[in-house]
């Protein structure tokens, strides 16, 4: 199965999407399963992991609905609030719909570069355990650090670290992050998204600004670690859907038959599925 490791959807009136405002032009309108399904047939891609946009249960609620429409969406990684005193019921309910492979705190709004390891999280975590969840981590590459003590505090959480952890690609900012992610890939059992990278990359990015990042991951931590994930309707600021897949073509063309069918689907079934 070729599956997209991470897709959106979102309707304005929905009105909990707090970064989403009229400034972000491309994505200030509506992203609907009617809008994706025609491309996801066109490019031979069979299912999709939905992931949350907006740190709200209603939103989780709105894309397990929408999943269960969509025979298309295989997953959804949600939201629930890691901080509540009932977090453990919270997260225990969701996880009773099938559709929920995940959850995801969105790391990189927060202020606290340390919200991470506060130990009121605590339950959270072991609530996901217990529902066996996968912890999608939207961090920055400053959280990297963090993350990885999270990992070693909580072995038995299944980690997965999206778009590579957004490298400032457009500043051409490497080494840091570079041993940051050797060091995850290295102590712990984290997967990682091959998503995401082509925002990071500046107005006028080259597929060259894009290789030694994608080299780096499928180095450290191979393709049976790595999902590809088209971060639509996002990536749009930058390339289309098409774009992005035929990217990924160029990117991935020295791997072996076995080793692109991890990355373009085989490793996100595992994990989520």
């Amino acid at each position: 199965m070729r599956l997209d490791g991470h897709q959106h959807f979102w309707k304005l009136a929905r009105a909990d999407y707090g970064w989403l405002t009229a400034e972000l032009a491309p994505l200030y309108r509506d992203f609907v399963p009617d809008d994706l399904a025609p491309v996801l047939g066109r490019l031979g891609i069979e299912g999709t992991i939905l992931v949350q946009a907006a740190p709200t249960v209603a939103e989780t609620r709105f894309l397990l609905d929408l999943a269960r429409q969509n025979d298309f969406i295989k997953g959804v990684v949600g939201w629930a609030d890691f901080e509540a005193a009932d977090a453990p019921d919270q997260i225990a309910t969701l996880a009773s719909d099938p559709k929920l492979v995940g959850l995801r705190p969105m790391i990189q709004d927060i202020t606290d570069p340390d919200w991470m390891l506060h130990s009121r999280l605590d339950p959270a975590y072991r609530a996901l355990v217990d529902a066996d969840l996968v912890f999608d981590a939207l961090t920055l590459p400053q959280h990297l650090p963090n993350l990885l003590r999270l990992a070693e505090r909580h072995a038995d959480l299944r980690m997965v670290v999206d778009h590579g952890s957004k490298p400032r690609i457009a500043d051409g900012d490497f080494e840091d992050w570079a041993a940051d992610m050797k060091t995850i890939a290295s102590n712990t059992s984290a997967v990682c998204k091959l998503s995401g990278l082509v925002t990071e990359a500046g107005d006028n990015w080259t597929l060259d600004d894009l290789r030694p990042y994608v080299g780096h991951l499928l180095e450290t931590f191979g393709p049976d670690r790595l999902i590809w994930g088209s971060d639509w309707p996002v990536c749009t600021l930058a390339c289309s859907y098409d774009e992005w897949a035929r990217i990924t073509d160029d990117l991935l063309q020295d791997l072996g038959a076995s080793e692109r069918e991890a990355v373009m689907g085989a490793t996100a079934a595992r994990v989520y599925l």
